[in-house]
């Protein structure tokens, strides 16, 4: 990991299917005049003309660790990832009910200053890529903040609707980083 990540503010936008994560990061990134990640796993998903299986996982979290390493070289000093490894690795356990081995050193290696995790309080919004709706949004969001903790990460929970939801998480932001 180069050096020149430690000039950078890189932020997290996490949480289960159906939560306002790419809606938020792109707001955020807006806001601050920061960089917008977007995330890989629904790029990549939506080309597959055949159901996603392990190896696709881990070329999504490889293509996660690029955008990371091209984001540091934009200039830009806030950066804001619609998602990251952890709903990467909890994904890895929650379908094939395992992790490879080199994705726990990839997390530190590739670490977030903050992660807004993103309470499942929004309705459900069914798409073509979309999973795990219901009781399984809960236990998702319950896995991603004990995943969080476990790596010892700087999180805020973020909930409320619409222009809640985004002064909510402009305050964390505030807050951590007294940006303006």
């Amino acid at each position: 990991m180069p050096n020149q990540a430690e000039k950078h503010i890189r932020i997290a936008v996490t949480g289960p299917e159906s939560t306002g994560k790419t809606t938020l990061a792109m707001q955020l990134a807006n806001k601050f005049d920061g960089l917008y990640i977007p995330e890989f796993a629904r790029s990549y998903v939506e080309n597959l003309n055949r159901q996603y299986i392990y190896s696709d996982v881990e070329a999504i979290a490889w293509a996660q660790i690029n955008q990371y390493t091209e984001a540091i070289r934009s200039g830009k000093i806030v950066q804001f990832f619609d998602t990251w490894l952890i709903i990467t690795k909890v994904w890895f356990r929650w379908v094939y009910d395992k992790v490879p081995d080199w994705l726990e050193n990839e997390i530190r290696n590739y670490p977030m200053d903050l992660y807004l995790l993103c309470r499942p309080d929004l309705p459900w919004e069914d798409d073509p890529v979309r999973e795990n709706g219901g009781e399984n949004r809960i236990r998702l969001y319950e896995e991603y903040r004990q995943e969080l903790i476990n790596h010892d990460c700087q999180y805020v929970e973020i909930g409320g609707a619409g222009d809640q939801r985004l002064e909510n998480a402009i305050k964390a932001v505030r807050h951590f980083y007294q940006l303006s």
